[in-house]
């Protein structure tokens, strides 16, 4: 089950106190079947631990991606829109808000991930 690896090592009241939740909200949490999305990273994890051994570790990431594609898996490529890339690379600015540069990430503390957001107004560099 997801998430159980110290399932033993916390009393449950102890837990839920952390977490925020209800004892019933955590037995339903932990009752609940995997999700369809958590079944399909299941299924591609398996895929990518049996292809590293016989390629001997050195797909990288894009090999890796190309390899699930083939076999018609989600390689964790996003699906949502992308907004147009109206500068063209045209960074050029003679006074301030004329252009704004954004970009969006993600970094994976030991907390879990989180979204990092960087924007940029292209006079003033800030």
């Amino acid at each position: 089950m997801r998430g159980e690896g110290h399932r033993n090592s916390f009393p449950s009241h102890r837990l839920c106190d952390v977490m925020d939740v209800s004892p019933r909200g955590l037995r339903a949490f932990r009752n609940r079947p995997a999700s369809h999305r958590q079944r399909s990273d299941l299924v591609t994890l398996a895929h990518i631990k049996e292809q590293s051994p016989l390629s001997l570790g050195s797909y990288g990431r894009p090999r890796v991606i190309e390899e699930l594609k083939e076999i018609d898996l989600d390689g964790g490529d996003h699906k949502f829109n992308i907004a147009p890339n109206l500068l063209d690379r045209d960074f050029a600015v003679e006074k301030p808000n004329q252009k704004w540069a954004v970009d969006i990430s993600y970094v994976w503390p030991r907390e879990g991930r989180l979204y990092l957001s960087v924007i940029l107004e292209l006079h003033s560099q800030r």
